[in-house]
């Protein structure tokens, strides 16, 4: 296993990006493709960066990407990339809204591989991570354009198939997906919503 980590560990350090992390959002879009040209994507969690970039090559020149974490984040996007705004801001903050509206409106995605300070207690932490996972939601419900996509990182627990009923109210079509590029032994998933009904 060790093996397949490094395996993305160099192959990430090779395509220059700062996290094996953005082989996840590869392989969910290459299968879905839920990003198009000229999309606006808003990436909660943002850093160090790699999703950010990603979705910046996917969405093209045409496209904007902002990017939303607590730490400090400030990458330029590839040469045919989106532009990228590095916002570092509490997602928690009811004042990132009108921060992230000084850029687009409204979104085509919203993307998050957000996870909470582990502390090695599997119920605490999946706790902590579907509080976090449930306000992108609410964020998706406010800034997402109708149509639009959602994908959120989650740490499995006993209320995981509450909240994949709670999207399926949400979005036309969801999908649980668990990427290669994962760890086997992590509890993390990945929900994709497509197609936001507003």
């Amino acid at each position: 296993m060790r093996k397949i980590n490094d395996y993305y560990a160099k192959k990430a350090k090779k395509d220059k990006y700062p996290a094996r992390s953005v082989y996840k959002l590869e392989e969910v879009q290459q299968k879905y493709k839920f990003l198009g040209r000229g999309d606006s994507v808003l990436d909660l969690g943002c850093a160090p960066g790699s999703w950010s970039l990603y979705a910046s090559e996917v969405v093209g020149p045409g496209g904007v990407v902002v990017g939303v974490d607590l730490q400090e984040t400030d990458l330029s996007p590839r040469p045919d990339g989106a532009p990228i705004f590095w916002l570092q801001q509490d997602i928690m903050e009811p004042e990132l809204i009108p921060l992230v509206r000084k850029f687009r409106p409204a979104f085509k995605a919203l993307i998050s591989d957000l996870a909470p300070k582990t502390t090695g207690n599997r119920w605490s932490d999946s706790q902590k991570s579907l509080r976090l996972v449930r306000h992108t939601l609410e964020l998706a419900e406010t800034l997402l354009l109708p149509g639009g996509h959602y994908i959120v990182k989650v740490f499995q627990g006993e209320d995981f198939p509450e909240f994949v009923k709670e999207m399926k109210q949400r979005f036309a079509m969801v999908k649980v997906v668990k990427p290669h590029s994962s760890r086997v032994e992590s509890r993390e998933i990945f929900v994709l919503g497509m197609k936001y009904k507003k």
